[in-house]
């Protein structure tokens, strides 16, 4: 192992729990043979951040560096590293480590972030007892298995959603065998949602939006929607009853709504959750057993996903909305996402001097 280029990341760290961050600076783990130096141009902001943030999810390790959704370029390498070399723009997602063995039945399978070894981006330990930084920060060290080459023609901005939201939503949708024809509905128009529905249109699915805001109704369309369903209009909702194939859960619904869902479903579809709900799932075993429709859910995608969630984007022109901020005003995009408010993501800009 040895020092990477910086000796000291500079970087914004929750000092305890709360959307408050602070310029605060940490000694990195040495450079191993596998790993790269990342220094970083954009982080995206995801909700996990300000869970993470809260402790709504559990204890916090602070001081906290978060951002999981990270785009830079290569400023050195460790010695092994061969698909990398300085200068390389490459993303990092939600996952640094894993042990990446094919006798692990979690890296065997191609879901590396179910590994008992795992390490996450934030809020999580290496084996030697250091906490992992994200990437709200200048740079990052991570293994180079978990850094992917940003496509040419995908604008550095607009790639930091991808590495988490975009594989969040494809990742599924790949391994339940979204196909064209498939009727899919999604619901939550976010900063998940807005890009399921891109993904799930360039699949060849047939594309219901639902929400409960109308005025999202012409975006949804233009974004690939097929149709779009305003919650609040039972009208509309009857009209989409026992229709469809599968439905991705996208935002934090209410555990009421569940019985609901199914009843949009067609006989074996599948219902996905994506985002956690509030409180306990409420819904009758009978609703299940009479429709033979699936409740399952999905973590991010592992390493092979990842590199077809940024290919498919390139070769479908899949975009996140996004609203830019300075990271000098990282607190007021954190409360500004956290109001909901944010038009999808936010994608942190960095200008952060050693």
């Amino acid at each position: 192992m040895v020092q990477g280029k910086i000796s000291e990341i500079h970087g914004w760290a929750a000092m305890g729990p709360g959307l408050k961050v602070e310029p605060w600076s940490y000694t990195p783990r040495p450079l191993g043979d596998g790993d790269i130096e990342i220094k970083i141009e954009y982080s995206g902001i995801c909700g996990s951040d300000l869970h993470t943030l809260k402790e709504e999810w559990g204890p916090t390790i602070f001081p906290a560096i978060v951002g999981h959704e990270i785009v830079g370029r290569v400023i050195t390498k460790g010695s092994k590293v061969t698909e990398f070399k300085e200068g390389d723009l490459v993303g990092v997602g939600a996952q640094v480590y894993s042990c990446l063995q094919g006798d692990c039945k979690a890296c065997g399978h191609n879901l590396d972030p179910h590994c008992p070894k795992s390490v996450y981006t934030y809020n999580s330990k290496y084996a030697d007892g250091q906490p992992a930084q994200g990437g709200y920060a200048e740079a990052v060290r991570v293994d180079a298995s978990f850094a992917f080459k940003i496509p040419d023609n995908i604008d550095p901005i607009h790639a930091p959603p991808l590495m988490c939201a975009g594989v969040t939503v494809f990742a599924p949708m790949l391994r339940k065998g979204v196909k064209r024809g498939d009727h899919v509905g999604i619901v939550g128009i976010g900063g998940l949602g807005h890009l399921a529905i891109q993904y799930a249109h360039a699949l060849g699915a047939d594309v219901v939006a639902f929400s409960h805001s109308p005025n999202k109704r012409q975006q949804c369309l233009e974004l690939g929607a097929s149709k779009f369903v305003d919650t609040s209009d039972k009208s509309e909702v009857d009209a989409v009853r026992h229709t469809l194939d599968y439905l991705f859960i996208t935002s934090n619904s209410k555990s009421s709504q569940y019985a609901e869902f199914i009843s949009w479903m067609a006989f074996e579809g599948t219902i996905v959750l994506l985002a956690i709900p509030e409180g306990h799932m409420t819904f009758a075993p009978f609703d299940i057993i009479s429709t033979e429709v699936s409740i399952t859910g999905s973590m991010i995608g592992g390493i092979q996903v990842l590199k077809k969630t940024l290919e498919f984007a390139s070769q479908n022109n899949i975009r996140p909305i996004i609203e830019k901020y300075p990271i000098s005003q990282v607190n007021e995009a954190l409360q500004r996402m956290n109001e909901g408010q944010a038009r999808y993501r936010i994608v942190l800009t960095h200008e952060i001097s050693g």
